[in-house]
Order: C-alpha cells, then sequence, then structure tokens
C-alpha cells in the first residue's frame, strides 16, 4: 500500500517526480484534465445562474478507476498538477472526483522540478485556490457562451463548421487590419545624401549622411532638392564644425516570460509557438543528465514575471565572477509588467552548474538550442552592461551639414555571452571614424545621393503578434500558442515565410464579427475581461458577476444580428471563368484548404475544381506555365503543368528566367501530394 499519492498531468513528470521519491510513494498522470464542458452542446446552465455542466472526459473511464483505486489506498493524496489556473482547475476536478474534501490540504505545486523543491513542495501542502479557479471558470464559460452563439451565425452566413472565439477573433482582427493599412499604404519618396570624405592625418576615409542647413533638419522628397543642395555644394570646403565624444551603455534584457521566449526562440531559432512550448514543457518536466539522474532543467514556462530568486541570484554571481571576472557581474532587478500576474518566476535554468555544452549529449537538437537560449539569456541578465565610445561630428559645407557618427565597443559586459534580437531591428555595429579636430578641413571623395521610399507596415509574425497581445493586455501566458495555433488550423490565416497573412476566409468571417459584434471582438473589451479575470484569482470579484454583467447585452446583441442578418444572403464572389459542364460563370468557394471554384448550379451541376495560381516565368525544363501549389502544411513549391506527363520540373524555389534547374538541389523532399 503507498502511503502517498501523488497525481501530476504528464507521464513525464511522473516518472520525474517518482525518481525523487521512490519508497511507498506512487505518482501517476491525470493526462491533462479529467473533466470538461461538454462538446456536444454549451454546457452552461443559463438559467440556474450560469452554473457550468462538468462531464467525465470521453476515453477517462478506465484512468479515472485506476486513480480511485489507488486514491483510496493512499494515506494522503497530493494533487500536484501545473502552477497556473489551469492547473489548479485539474486539481479541482480530481479533487472532486475522488472525493477529497475542498478545505483538505492536498494541493502542491513546483516552480521547478528539482529534488530539493519536490521534496520540500509536499512537506508544506495547502488548500486548493478556489479564487484561481474561479478564474479559469470565469474564462471557460465566457469563451463557451461566446463561441456556442456566435458561431451558428457563421454558419448561417459562411458556411458550416466554422467557429469564433473571443480571443482567436481578436487575433484575427489584429492580422486583417494591418492586411488592410499594407493595402492601402501609398509609398512616399525620399531621399538621402551619403558623403565618403577623407581625413588626411589618419589616411582613413569614413562616411557622413546629409542632415540639414543652419543647425535645422532637412528632409528631402524630390530629386529637384538633391540636385539643388549638390550644385550648392560641388567643389566646396568641407569643414569640422562640431565633435562630442561621449559614451553610449547598452543594458541586457531581462530573464525570459513566456511571450518573450516564444518570440526570441522564433526570430533566433525559427521555432513555432507550439513548438517552443512543447520543447520548454520537455524541459521543465525533466531530463535524464547521466548521473545526476532525471532532473527538470528550467522553471516552470508559463509565466509573466521577470522575477527571479535570491539562490538563482547568487548561483548567477558565483558563475559569472568566476567565468568572466568581478567587472562582468551586476546584482540587477527587474520591473514587472503592470497587469502581470507575478506568481512565478522569470524561466530560467534550475541548476547553473548544467551548463548548455556540458549535458548537450543528453538533449535533443531543439531542447538543446532552446536551454542554451534560456540559460544564456538568464546569466545575461546578471552581467554588467556593455559600453561603447561613441562619436559625433557636424562637418559643414557651405550652410549646408553633414553628420558623421562612430561608435567602437570598449567594454562587451553581457554582450559576450548573449544580445536580444528585437523585430526589425539591426544588430550594433563599430562604425569608427577618424579622430576628427574642430576646424580641419576633410576631402570629399565621393557623393552619393540615394532615392527610397516609405515602406508599408510589417505584417505580423508569431513572435510580433505574440508582443502585440500582450501589449494590448490580451490573453495571458497560456493562451499566446493555442490562440495562434486554432486561428492557423482553422484556415482564417495562413503562414507564408513566417509571415502572418488573412486567408479571403479570415477576412470574410472577420467583416461579419466586426460589423455585427463589435462590442465583444475589439481590443478593449478583450483587454478588460483579461483585467477582470485577474480581480477573481486575487479574490476581489466574483467570476458570476462577471458573466451576469456580460450575459444581458450580448444576449440582446445576438438577437438583433440574428433578426437583421435573417434575410441577408452572403454572395458568391463570380470569377471569370465559365463552367466547362453549363456555361454558367464560376464562383468562388471556401471549403477544407482554402478557396476553390464551384458552379452556382448546384444541384444540377456538380462542378468543382482547385483554383491554379501561376507565375510570368516559363518551365526552366520544357518552357510550359508553372503553376504554384501548397503541400498539406501549407507550404508553396512550383511544379511544371505538364509534370508528370512530359516534364519533371518540380522545385521549392520559384524559378527565375534563364536559370539552369539542377534537381538534386530544388526537390529535395518535394512530395507532390496524392489527387
Amino acid at each position: 500500500m503507498a502511503d502517498k499519492l501523488i497525481i501530476v498531468e504528464s507521464p513525464a513528470k511522473a516518472n520525474t517526480i517518482k525518481k525523487f521519491l521512490g519508497g511507498s510513494t506512487k505518482v501517476m498522470a491525470s493526462m491533462g484534465h479529467i473533466r470538461d464542458l461538454p462538446k456536444s452542446k454549451m454546457g452552461v446552465d443559463i438559467e440556474h445562474d450560469f452554473e457550468p455542466e462538468y462531464i467525465n472526459i470521453r476515453g477517462k473511464g478506465d484512468l479515472i478507476k485506476s486513480l480511485k483505486k489507488e486514491a483510496k489506498k493512499a494515506k494522503q493524496v497530493y494533487l500536484a498538477t501545473d502552477p497556473d489556473r489551469e492547473g489548479e482547475a485539474i486539481a479541482w476536478h480530481l479533487a472532486h472526483i475522488l472525493d477529497i474534501p475542498e478545505d483538505s490540504k492536498c494541493r502542491v505545486t513546483f516552480n521547478e522540478i528539482t529534488k530539493e523543491t519536490v521534496k520540500e513542495s509536499i512537506k508544506h501542502p495547502r488548500k486548493i485556490d478556489k479564487n484561481l479557479i474561479d478564474a479559469q471558470q470565469a474564462r471557460r464559460v465566457l469563451d463557451r457562451i461566446v463561441g456556442y452563439q456566435i458561431s451558428p451565425v457563421l454558419w448561417k452566413k459562411v458556411k458550416r463548421g466554422l467557429s469564433a472565439g473571443r480571443v482567436q477573433s481578436v487575433a484575427v482582427k489584429l492580422i486583417v487590419d494591418r492586411e488592410e493599412e499594407i493595402e492601402k499604404f501609398i509609398p512616399e519618396e525620399y531621399w538621402n545624401i551619403y558623403a565618403t570624405l577623407f581625413e588626411p592625418n589618419s589616411k582613413k576615409d569614413f562616411k557622413a549622411t546629409f542632415y540639414g542647413k543652419a543647425g535645422k533638419k532637412l528632409e528631402l522628397h524630390t530629386k529637384e532638392e538633391v540636385e539643388k543642395i549638390l550644385k550648392a555644394i560641388e567643389k566646396q570646403t568641407y569643414l569640422v564644425k562640431e565633435v562630442k565624444k561621449g559614451e553610449k551603455k547598452r543594458t541586457p534584457a531581462p530573464p525570459f516570460t513566456t511571450s518573450t521566449m516564444q518570440q526570441e526562440a522564433s526570430r533566433k531559432l525559427g521555432f513555432t509557438l507550439k513548438k517552443t512550448m512543447s520543447v520548454a514543457q520537455g524541459l521543465y518536466e525533466g531530463i535524464a543528465v547521466g548521473e545526476r539522474g532525471t532532473v527538470g532543467l528550467i522553471t516552470y514556462m508559463r509565466t509573466d514575471s521577470t522575477r527571479i530568486s535570491d539562490e538563482a541570484r547568487n548561483a548567477a554571481k558565483i558563475y559569472i565572477t568566476e567565468n568572466y571576472g568581478a567587472s562582468f557581474y551586476e546584482n540587477r532587478y527587474y520591473k514587472t509588467k503592470q497587469n502581470a500576474q507575478d506568481a512565478h518566476e522569470a524561466i530560467r535554468p534550475t541548476y547553473v552548474d548544467l551548463e548548455p555544452e556540458k549535458i548537450k549529449d543528453y538533449l535533443t537538437k531543439d531542447q538543446y538550442k532552446l536551454y542554451r537560449l534560456i540559460y544564456h539569456r538568464f546569466i545575461a541578465s546578471q552581467m554588467a552592461q556593455a559600453i561603447y565610445d561613441t562619436i559625433t561630428a557636424q562637418i559643414h559645407v557651405n550652410d549646408y551639414e553633414f553628420r558623421a557618427n562612430g561608435q567602437t565597443l570598449k567594454f562587451k559586459g553581457f554582450m559576450t555571452l548573449y544580445v536580444e534580437t528585437l523585430e526589425n531591428e539591426k544588430e550594433e555595429e563599430d562604425t569608427s571614424i577618424p579622430d576628427l579636430i574642430v576646424g580641419q578641413e576633410v576631402k570629399e571623395k565621393k557623393l552619393e545621393p540615394k532615392q527610397s521610399f516609405t515602406q508599408p507596415p510589417a505584417r505580423y509574425t508569431e513572435a510580433s503578434l505574440v508582443k502585440a497581445l500582450e501589449e494590448k493586455g490580451i490573453g495571458r501566458p497560456s493562451t499566446y500558442s493555442p490562440t495562434i495555433t486554432t486561428i492557423l488550423e482553422r484556415r482564417y490565416i495562413q503562414k507564408e515565410q513566417k509571415q502572418l497573412i488573412p486567408t479571403e476566409l479570415g477576412k470574410i468571417v472577420n467583416k461579419l464579427l466586426v460589423e455585427n459584434f463589435s462590442d465583444i471582438i475589439n481590443v478593449e473589451f478583450t483587454a478588460k475581461i483579461e483585467e477582470q479575470f485577474d480581480q477573481v484569482a486575487e479574490g476581489k470579484d466574483k467570476w458570476k458577476k462577471i458573466i451576469r454583467e456580460f450575459y444581458g447585452p450580448f444576449q440582446q446583441e445576438v438577437k438583433k444580428v440574428e433578426e437583421e442578418l435573417e434575410h441577408v444572403k452572403l454572395e458568391d464572389e463570380v470569377s471569370d471563368v465559365p463552367c466547362e459542364k453549363c456555361g454558367r460563370m464560376m464562383v468562388y468557394k471556401y471549403g477544407r484548404y482554402g478557396k476553390f471554384l464551384a458552379c452556382p448550379g448546384y444541384p444540377e451541376c456538380k462542378n468543382a475544381k482547385p483554383i491554379v495560381e501561376t507565375i510570368d516565368v516559363p518551365c526552366p525544363v520544357c518552357g510550359g506555365v508553372v503553376q504554384v501549389r501548397k503541400t498539406k502544411r501549407g507550404k508553396k513549391y512550383y511544379i511544371c503543368e505538364n509534370n508528370p506527363k512530359s516534364c519533371k520540373y518540380i522545385s521549392w524555389n520559384e524559378p527565375k528566367v534563364g536559370e539552369i534547374w539542377k534537381p538534386e538541389e530544388n526537390t529535395k523532399k518535394v512530395k507532390k501530394p496524392k489527387k
């Protein structure tokens, strides 16, 4: 008979904890949620104050039996699911199924799965936190109501099987809005003038950029403006008027939160959000590391806090001073953002002595890459600033001013180990310029006027969308990955070269929701609701009160929309392709895999066919038309219309005029989907 039964969510976590405790302690996995709202109906009793109707999840009957059996045998049952709202909810459902009293001290949490932390946590169990449960229930119930009442509107007006989610719909709206900004964007012309100058004492060239006239900055918009300046400074003397020397300091980024880890793993490693969270989960739950045994390598990976423990701070200090010297260490505290839950520490390595290189052989490639990123980010966060020597010179020529800027890295500090990658930011470079003296003359070697055009805002990537969601207060650490995964799976958006682009279906659904449910599908409402959930988690508000306040106006809005749309039919977009069977002009329809052509004469005429996208460049092999197709995962490839009859051309890369096709380079792993 087991003295103790510990229940966690996953077998990996169970195996790690088993190895720490041994003896008469049994560890079992619930395999995630054990009870939930039913899939076949709303599962929320509106008439009885929004009481959720939980049922045991289908397929978990045998597992529930064995959990009950072991719980009866054990003297003490501990519920050790993840240390967040979702984990608290799983523990609460387990307590219900196993008849554990609500006020029983059965709840155990680990911010890190190490032998010391696990043993210490079991010594100090607590009651299940009802406030966290209520916050989770509030989210679950509100999202279920929104989904179940809005989705039927989409079924009637767009197509069956579509669904709308509170947070997902706002994420789609952000992507659609950005696409509209790009489509409406009108580029504006602007010019720069770059001067290559020669300093006679050092005999070095350096670059200066046009600034303005008589100390005032001038923006150049036309070629005529540029030519006027070029004429005015032709064969004139360049004099150094002012030289400023200084120092620039760069501070390390804080240790990772869920959001910053997802962003950085996307930018530096090319990981999707889903992959990042999956790999991080494995690192948290435990890896067998040689003689050290199985150990959780990182702290809990769903957090919005940048706080670290005193023990971790001290371990970083010892590591940095021993490996880099005392001048590289700086004790740093980072401010956690205002609406952060701050329940856990930042994401960091659990043991600083387990350096990535030392344990590389025990990790998969992806685990090593992510662990190295987390490790280096954490250590760098406790290191000294990087210091640059800077120099700025004003150079005048016939009342016009050029400026030259230089910087040289004097002390590398944290940059020895790690530098954060920011979206669309250029890496810091050493750009030294000669030691100029006020009053000296420098010689013009070359003047380069350069025409440019303003660029539209960049499309969102997974990384930049997460950043936007976090900044706007939409969702929380546990929701970013599932939100983006869901809207990709629903084909409301698609990914092309990391960019998130709305599909036609996504645009139609977004238009219908924004026009008819503008009070719900907006950033401000979604952010406000998140704050209310946080209030519930802190015991400052009641969850059913939030649902009551929301439901009345929402129900009225749904009713009004249904009445208004009753006689409205969304017309299919007509193509310029005639149906070869009956002659009608075919229309665009949306299926599981996106847009296709269908005859409007259905059901008399059932003709349908895919939309074939082509490019202007002829097939490099036979000169035929090259079609653009997509794999099941949405990746583009290029194939000749004559493949496989008389031509074998197929490639991941878009063909260029005059290129010679090399099958062994271009067709690696390209498989034509079965018809």
